[in-house]
Parts: structure tokens; sequence; C-alpha cells
């Protein structure tokens, strides 16, 4: 069953069961009789052929999430026992953010990586939405996001920023595009808004604010220097600040890979917020 569902998610990937066969490194005839034998078992037709390639039929679309969350199950099985008994040194992959990848993680992830230097890291940026629909697929191991899921973390809050020189009145925002979470307070708080710029890097909204392009709602953190510098200035606002919690989001303890484990226990531990801190205060 496990590879009848691994050629099926082949074929999904690779758009016709000719190059399927070759991502799954059989013969075509072998992964269509597979196929064949898949569509007995679950007792439908799973996919429509046509000139350009394949389409799953709703069946089909039902079951390809459920075959990848159970090749995901089976991969991070044989990664906790290959780790378990020292046959390698581990994964993680984590996913968060771009204030969290750039503020929040790197003193954890550093520290980290002093303590298991054989572990491998893999970090991914991204939306909310998108971390946990690569959480539910086996993607990532560990999502830091502001949804209510998970273990609690580190809290955060957004604050109104501009150029000395920009007139706030009216100014347009300078913000990150639809689905992330700062772009959803701006929406909450701030709804209709003019948005000159949509940008997916903290840093380039930082950067387009201080050049008086628009004024921008982020993370207190992540203007710091710039208000030291008199880059930036505050703007005094009601709705702001607006607090936000992050959190460390996973399948569940158990079901975690041993080196994903310690590193969400590093994550939680009191001495990782304080790094996170210090790493802030710089």
């Amino acid at each position: 069953m496990f590879d009848r569902l691994r050629y099926f998610v082949a074929v999904v990937d690779a758009g016709t069961f000719s190059a399927g066969a070759r991502r799954a490194g059989i013969s075509q005839p072998a992964l269509t009789a597979a196929i064949a034998k898949l569509e007995d078992e679950v007792s439908a037709r799973l996919f429509v052929r046509g000139h350009s390639g394949v389409s799953l039929t709703a069946e089909g679309a039902a079951l390809l999430p459920r075959a990848r969350a159970a090749l995901a199950a089976v991969e991070d099985g044989r990664r906790a026992v290959r780790e378990i008994a020292g046959l390698e040194a581990g994964e993680v992959r984590i996913g968060g953010g771009a204030t969290a990848c750039m503020y929040f993680l790197p003193p954890v992830l550093a520290e980290f990586r002093k303590a298991h230097p054989k572990v491998r890291l893999t970090l991914r940026e991204g939306t909310s939405e998108g971390l946990l629909s690569a959480l539910e697929s086996g993607a990532l191991d560990l999502a830091i996001t502001t949804t209510d899921r998970g273990d609690p973390w580190f809290e955060d809050d957004l604050v109104l920023v501009r150029a000395p020189s920009l007139d706030p009145k009216d100014a347009p925002f300078v913000t990150f595009p639809v689905g992330g979470s700062t772009r959803e307070m701006l929406e909450l708080h701030f709804p209709g808004v003019p948005i000159a710029m949509e940008i997916g890097s903290i840093a380039a909204i930082v950067a387009h604010a201080s050049e008086g392009i628009g004024v921008a709602l982020v993370s207190r953190h992540a203007v710091k220097r710039e208000i030291a510098e008199k880059k930036l200035v505050r703007i005094p606002d009601s709705r702001t600040p607006i607090p936000r919690r992050f959190h460390v989001v996973h399948h569940g303890v158990e079901r975690l890979p041993p080196a994903a484990a310690a590193l969400r226990e590093l994550l939680l531990s009191p001495r990782a917020v304080r790094a996170v801190r210090r790493g802030l205060d710089t």
C-alpha cells in the first residue's frame, strides 16, 4: 500500500504516468498496474487521462492530502528510528514568518547548532497559511506562527512608523502581501488604507518606509535601529501597539522525531527566550 500511495503522488506531481514512472524509478507498466491496484483497493477511479496529461477525479483529490500525510508519517517514523539508532545525526525542518526568521530564530538556531553540530537544520520562510499547510503535508516539523495553535512562545507587538519627512496624513502603506499575519493585523485595525507596496521582506519594508515611500505597520524589533538612528519615528495612534504572540506549532510532542523534539524543547526554554531578547537588544 505504501508504494502504491508513493506512485500515486508521483503521478500527481509529475503530471503524466510516464513522467511519474521515471520519478518513482519503475517502469510505466508497473506503475500503471500499481495505480490500478490502488483504485481497486479504494473502490474509485483516481485519474482522468487527457491529451496534456492526467487530472484527478474528485475521489483522487480527496485521497491526495491523506496520501501525502501518510507518506510523511512513514518517513518521520523512519527518521526517528534512524536518529535513535545513531545511524544518522538527524534533521529538523522549521518554518517561520519574515519577522521570526530574521529577528527571533537566529540566536536559538545558533545555540541549537552548537549543541547538535551534526543535525541538519532547514529553515523556510512563509506565511502562516503556507507554513501550516507545509506542516500538514509533512514538509515541516515545526512552524513558528501567530495562530492560536501549538505552544505559546514569544510575545511581540506591532507599531506604526514613518520617515521623519513624511506627512502621515493620507500616506499609503508599505506592507506584506495578503496572507501574512502582519497584513491581517493591518487590514483588521486599519481597514481600507491605501497600499503603495506589497513586499515579502521585512528588511525591504523597513528600507522603503525609511525613504518616505509610505508608513509601515511592523514589529517594533524590526525598526529599533532605524528609530535610534532617527531614520524612522513612531506614529502615535490609539490602535497601536498591537500585541501578538508567536506559537511553536507541531503535530504533537509524541510524533516529533528526536531532533525536532530537542529543538522544540530549546525554543520553549527560558534560556532561549533570553537569547532572543539579548539578540533584539544588541
